[in-house]
């Protein structure tokens, strides 16, 4: 079988379940399993493919017809420019975060003590550390699985990190109880979604990715309640609370900050014109 009538077949295969990038996701999946580029492809597309790519290759697809992430069968999501590993054990790094990540760096200073809570694969807390100089780097995470992940990436960025101490830490916590120090900013893409909406998710989400990531109680307040009730305890004067929201939480997340201490509150919008972070400043009177 020919490298051409091989893509076809899986292009045809994802359409058929209804994937949405069907094309696209065939491609990506061929491109990993052969290692080949487009220009090469299209210079040398009547190349007959090994049997062993073959099998490896349909049994992708099968997978991805039964709508596991792309990224989950690949074992990697770009963000912020950077390569990062994701497993079923963590959420897969989007777009709209980086619009977090963005938000914090133009408030950082090289030197800053960062704590990523709910760090996930670590790619928010990595990214600043790429990008910022940082004195010292926490992330925190209730599931243990969810840290190896951040600990994997931490090692393949190791050469692009700018870390003052030797490494990141990482800490398995129920948010704050395990953490000790104070930090100039918290950021933070915790559990957002309410329970009933998680049903109504798209089935690659709710069927594949973490549950307890996404979870964010009744009305998918419940880690924001708890978050910036006890942030204060863990800021310098002046320090940076800065959340990932859902669209229909600024409103409400704003009056939790402002209840709890916290000044300067800003609201931020991604791409799509949607609300997507809440940051305040931690200012006691």
């Amino acid at each position: 079988m020919t490298i051409s009538h091989l893509l076809q077949q899986g292009k045809e295969r994802l359409a058929a379940a209804g994937i949405e990038n069907a094309d696209g996701d065939a491609w990506c999946l061929l491109e990993f399993v052969t290692g080949i580029s487009k220009t090469w492809y299209l210079c040398n597309r009547e190349q007959i493919c090994s049997e062993e790519q073959k099998k490896q290759y349909k049994e992708l697809i099968e997978k991805r017809a039964s709508c596991i992430p792309l990224q989950y069968l690949t074992g990697e999501q770009v963000f912020m420019g950077l390569s990062f590993m994701v497993n079923s054990d963590v959420l897969i790094p989007r777009q709209d975060t980086e619009v977090l990540v963005e938000e914090v760096l133009k408030k950082a200073e090289d030197g800053w003590k960062v704590l990523d809570m709910c760090t996930g694969s670590g790619c928010i807390l990595l990214s600043l550390a790429h990008f910022c100089r940082l004195k010292r780097a926490v992330g925190a995470d209730l599931q243990k699985e969810a840290l190896e992940v951040a600990k994997q990436n931490e090692k393949r960025l190791k050469d692009k990190l700018r870390l003052e101490e030797y490494s990141a830490e990482w800490i398995c916590s129920d948010l704050f109880a395990q953490i000790k120090g104070k930090f100039d900013c918290i950021v933070s893409n915790p559990p957002y979604i309410p329970t009933a909406v998680i049903a109504e998710l798209a089935e690659e989400v709710k069927g594949h990715e973490p549950y307890l990531a996404l979870d964010g109680g009744e009305d998918g307040l419940s880690f924001y309640r708890r978050l910036i009730k006890e942030a204060g305890n863990y800021f310098y004067p002046g320090g940076f609370l800065c959340l990932e929201i859902g669209f229909d939480q600024g409103e409400m997340v704003e009056v939790l900050l402002r209840e709890n201490g916290f000044s300067e509150i800003e609201r931020k919008k991604d791409l799509a014109g949607l609300d997507r972070v809440c940051m305040g400043r931690w200012n006691p009177i």
